[in-house]
């Protein structure tokens, strides 16, 4: 019985597999009470019970409300909230920027395809924490102060203390005109599904679009005007009302953008330029134009070679806000070392930092793998 089961490859590969997880076990259990006893000796006092006590730190930007006497799990939760936020501005305008850069990059113009080259090279082989710092340092250091800022278009300014934009303003009723932009969402697809038989498909969204429009202006009317434009005015020695937007913000956002542009793009090419050419051509005889072959049909089957790589892009994209943190913008990791310096507690709040990190690259990876699995090809 026992020859038999040495000779087993089954029966080896068992015994080498529970070997390898006592081990990993017994590996962490050491880590784990030498982490203890040398916190012990030390007398550092571990445990989450700092979490509710008040912070009494500010944030100098938050997308959430936030005080000095909140707690510091809700100072974590700003942290997690500024960095989702920077990473899902970052990740739309990166890859509307990277479809423009492959584009031009596949463009039969030379001029344009070498320039769209070039930006890829040079925006790849330049670390992004020189690329973030240079941003930073060009927004407070070259733009006028608000009294002379830079108008870049009605309503939109730029100066050293940032860039200052029109805001939406929310009355009594806006709940209810949320509620009917929804509606006229659903009127709109409705409405384009039974044009589809008789319009052309251009002609189908374009109705649908003036439909949503049209509800929603209606509704707008309707309940009052709930919704509007403040715009920034020059009061002083800075700008009053609007939005503003911080140079770090800005700074963190037109470097993160940039460079995840250049990577992005060269995804989408790659997986442009692996469809067969044959496509190409059947779509030309069939009388298509160059844009309706590259988004009716080579799209649709580059997007099966596009979103692996561009997942891996994306989980990138939300790690490297960590490096916000070299321009003085609020994210997690800044939170964590505020909290760290004020507290000690180094051990659990890296843990939190660790935790939410991987929370979010899983969920990340859950969508995108989800979605791919929607687009695959099934074969039969």
């Amino acid at each position: 019985m026992i020859t038999s089961l040495w000779y087993s490859s089954k029966a080896r590969g068992l015994a080498i597999q529970i070997a390898l997880l006592g081990g990993l076990i017994g590996f962490a259990w050491w880590i784990g009470s030498n982490t203890v006893d040398n916190l012990i000796e030390r007398q550092i006092k571990t445990g989450f019970d700092f979490l509710t006590a008040p912070a009494r730190f500010p944030i100098s930007e938050t997308v959430v409300t936030y005080s000095p006497d909140d707690s510091f799990l809700w100072a974590y939760v700003v942290g997690v909230a500024n960095t989702l936020w920077l990473s899902m501005i970052t990740i739309v305008l990166a890859t509307l920027g990277g479809l423009c850069l492959a584009l031009a990059r596949l463009s039969s113009h030379p001029l344009l395809s070498r320039l769209a080259s070039g930006y890829v090279t040079l925006f790849r082989n330049i670390p992004l924490i020189v690329q973030l710092l240079f941003f930073y340092g060009l927004a407070t250091s070259v733009f006028p102060p608000p009294s002379r800022a830079i108008s870049v278009m009605p309503g939109v300014y730029l100066s050293l203390r940032g860039v200052y934009a029109p805001s939406l303003t929310l009355g009594p009723g806006s709940g209810l005109f949320l509620v009917v932009c929804c509606l006229a969402v659903l009127t709109a697809v409705l409405a384009r599904r039974s044009l589809r038989k008789h319009l052309s498909a251009v002609s189908s969204v374009a109705v649908a679009v003036i439909v949503w429009i049209g509800i929603c202006l209606l509704g707008w009317l309707l309940t009052g005007r709930p919704v509007g434009l403040e715009m920034p005015m020059l009061k002083g020695l800075n700008f009053q009302g609007g939005l503003q937007l911080s140079p770090e913000f800005s700074a963190i956002i037109i470097g993160l953008t940039l460079y995840t542009s250049a990577f992005a793009g060269e995804v989408i090419r790659g997986g442009v330029e692996a469809i067969n050419k044959g496509q190409w051509e059947g779509g030309r005889a069939l009388g298509l134009s160059e844009r309706q072959i590259l988004f009716r049909i080579i799209m649709p089957q580059a997007l099966r070679v596009i979103v692996p790589p561009m997942t891996s892009q994306y989980l990138s994209t939300v790690k490297n806000t960590t490096l916000a943190v070299a321009v003085g913008y609020p994210e997690l990791g800044l939170v964590v070392n505020t909290v760290i310096n004020q507290t000690g507690q180094a051990l659990e709040s890296i843990l939190i930092m660790l935790a939410v990190f991987l929370t979010i690259s899983l969920s990340v990876s859950l969508l995108m793998n989800w979605y791919n699995a929607r687009i695959a090809l099934v074969e039969r």
